[in-house]
């Protein structure tokens, strides 16, 4: 079982950054890859960034070049940088973690991009 605790969503302004942040606790040695994903209103969940163990990254075209995934080992965090953010941005930010059996979801974080 892998535990997956979000935090830093909120409200920001167009052109305004946001730091989330994704604690895992439980079997984390078993975990591949962490990522985020975003699900807006009425639209599927989407793959916006992910961060294997070895570090490699992938980013949704959408927001490459504004957001920065990444990786803190020791503490079992991974980080979104959300810079230059978007209306269209706008959508609870869920922390995924795959494993060889699965996957596992925390419990996501709104984030609002509003004037």
């Amino acid at each position: 079982q892998v535990q997956l605790v979000e935090s830093g969503g909120g409200l920001v302004q167009p052109g305004g950054s946001l730091r989330l942040s994704c604690v895992a606790s439980g079997n984390i040695g078993s975990i591949n890859v962490m990522g985020w994903y975003r699900q807006a209103p009425g639209k599927q969940r989407e793959l916006v960034a992910s961060i294997t163990s070895g570090g490699s990254t992938n980013y949704a075209d959408s927001v490459k070049g504004r957001f920065t995934i990444s990786r803190d080992n020791a503490k079992n965090t991974v980080h979104l940088q959300m810079t230059s953010l978007k209306p269209e941005d706008m959508a609870v930010y869920y922390c995924n973690a795959k494993v060889s059996w699965g996957a596992y979801w925390g419990q996501g974080t709104q984030v609002t991009v509003s004037s």
